[in-house]
């Protein structure tokens, strides 16, 4: 699979086929695995084979399937798939952390994520320090000598700044940490985590690579000695297992992730570029307009812009409401990545849980709206918007 091309790796890696030939890939919805004698079992339990199973929390054929696949689509040697993204990004830092380290995080995350970095890790003793993430001499000046980890989004959720991955990367291994990232705006289309530095990758795999809002899930990306040494423990353990069902149904949506993220992205870039300098908005956030702070760093580390867009509208809560209640194909929901448009407002959502202050250090103001863009005809999503922006 390595001298194939990405598209064909998202289709055909990691397939296993039973003695019945299927040509989809089968379920095996079973918690548990049966041992023709004692002395099997024993065995399996000392040491399993690449296809041995013992438990589904531990591992089941169509899961490994499921990690295989998004292994060789994004080039790492080895995967952990888990029962959300949250449950990744929660079990690729607390399996490798001990109390008394240290991590230096951007502070531009996702509510969840910060949650995380900011409340559960200091409550069992581990230092984390946040940074402006864009700010080379902040991560310069944080990252210690005994500093364990990184944390950054690739993308931040829901300002899109996007951060020089390489650069951060060099700073962190200069002193040893690892660079653990959630590329998931990036996509595992459009973004190169793994080529830029990135040592540990983590997905919510509910949004493109199912991309069409059905099942929960996501994945750990790195060495198959972190996987296997240090985030299958901890996992196996605490039970953060993906369910065959769902890694059945994320090995259909990587099938078809290519042809989606690319029509998203080709239709959000329009949306955004039409909507610059709209009367209705204080500004367009899309990693690829030309208007963007970081684009030079975002073109260089993705392929695509995305297929997010961040407006700010103007006249706060009350115009974003008017907007979101007035949309008639673009639906609100608080979800990403989808094959339908959505559009969310973070203040009172996604980012709800944070004080004013904290929404404001983050550039999340209550005009802001996030703009999930899907596979409808890019003249409709844009009609429906400019629509909408209309009734404020």
């Amino acid at each position: 699979m390595t001298n194939l091309s990405p598209r064909t790796r998202a289709v055909h890696a990691g397939t296993r086929r039973s003695q019945y030939g299927e040509v989809s890939e089968a379920i095996y919805l079973t918690q548990g695995f049966v041992y023709d004698t004692a002395e099997a079992a024993e065995a399996r339990f000392i040491e399993s084979g690449d296809d041995e199973y013992i438990y589904a929390r531990y591992g089941n054929p169509t899961v490994r399937m499921f990690e295989d696949r998004i292994a060789a689509l994004e080039g790492t040697e080895d995967a952990f798939a888990t029962a959300s993204g949250m449950a990744a990004v929660n079990g690729a830092l607390t399996s490798m952390l001990n109390a008394g380290d240290h991590v230096v995080s951007s502070r531009a995350l996702f509510g969840s994520c910060l949650y995380i970095l900011e409340d559960i890790l200091p409550r069992f003793g581990v230092e984390v320090t946040f940074v402006d993430g864009t700010d080379l001499d902040a991560w310069r000046a944080a990252v210690r000598d005994d500093t364990k980890a990184v944390f950054l989004e690739t993308v931040a959720n829901p300002t899109l700044e996007v951060i020089d991955l390489k650069a951060v990367a060099e700073i962190a291994h200069e002193k040893g940490a690892k660079v653990i990232v959630d590329n998931v705006f990036a996509t595992p289309i459009f973004g190169h985590a793994l080529r830029d530095g990135a040592d540990v990758i983590v997905y919510s795999a509910t949004k493109h690579i199912d991309g069409q809002g059905r099942c929960l899930g996501g994945v750990i990306l790195s060495t198959k000695e972190f996987i296997r040494k240090t985030v299958e423990p901890y996992l196996k353990h605490t039970g953060g297992a993906l369910s065959p069902f769902n890694a059945w149904v994320m090995l259909k949506g990587l099938e078809t992730v290519h042809l989606r993220c690319n029509a998203q992205a080709e239709t959000a870039l329009h949306v955004a570029t039409a909507l610059e300098g709209h009367a209705k908005l204080d500004s367009v956030a899309y990693p690829h307009l030309p208007s963007h702070p970081q684009v030079e760093i975002a073109k260089r580390q993705m392929d695509q812009g995305g297929t997010v867009i961040t407006l700010n509208i103007k006249g706060g809560k009350a115009e974003a409401f008017r907007f979101l209640n007035a949309l008639k194909i673009v639906t609100i929901s608080n979800n990403l990545g989808d094959s339908k448009s959505l559009v969310t407002h973070p203040a009172t959502t996604t980012h709800q849980r944070l004080t004013d202050a904290q929404r404001t250090e983050l550039g999340i103001t209550d005009g802001t709206v996030r703009l999930s863009v899907g596979l409808e005809d890019s003249a409709d999503v844009l009609g429906d918007i400019l629509g909408a922006l209309d009734m404020i």
